[in-house]
């Protein structure tokens, strides 16, 4: 009889430990996701400026070209054009990236909410709770940079 005692009450704390560790899992990844999502305004911005910014160098260098092509022995309308296609070269890769961020941060916030909730639905089977409550992941108020 004690020893079948003793072997429940070591079951119940591995349970108990395993559950606080999966809280506290929860709660880091609950703190990461509200950084993350604080992050995604100012990507968003980044992202259609770079996209601006993209198109008005696009239309510079199709200006440029154009009055090249009126004049193809100008040099200096040569130069201007080579300028006006290096900036919308550059300006095109600088959009591009900013979208690759910004993408980047949306799937780490699906990832990190699909972690959660798969944490969640393990937690669920220690406390024998399906709807396990916890904290909702709120981005908070602070800027992350």
């Amino acid at each position: 009889m004690g020893m079948l005692f003793l072997c429940v009450k070591a079951s119940a704390q591995k349970v108990n430990t395993d559950s606080l560790k999966l809280i506290s899992k929860i709660g880091e990844d609950q703190l990461k996701l509200g950084k993350l999502q604080n992050t995604v305004d100012q990507k968003k911005r980044n992202k259609e400026d770079g996209a601006v910014a993209a198109q008005e160098s696009a239309d510079k260098n199709a200006t440029a070209a154009n009055r090249l092509s009126n004049d193809p022995e100008n040099k200096k309308e040569a130069k201007q054009a080579d300028n006006a296609a290096g900036d919308a070269r550059s300006n095109a890769r600088k959009a591009r990236k900013a979208d690759d961020r910004l993408n980047k941060v949306n799937k780490d916030i699906a990832d990190l909410q699909s972690k959660i909730a798969r944490e969640q639905a393990e937690l669920s089977k220690y406390t024998g709770n399906s709807n396990v409550a916890l904290a909702p992941a709120t981005p908070d108020s602070t800027q992350h940079r």
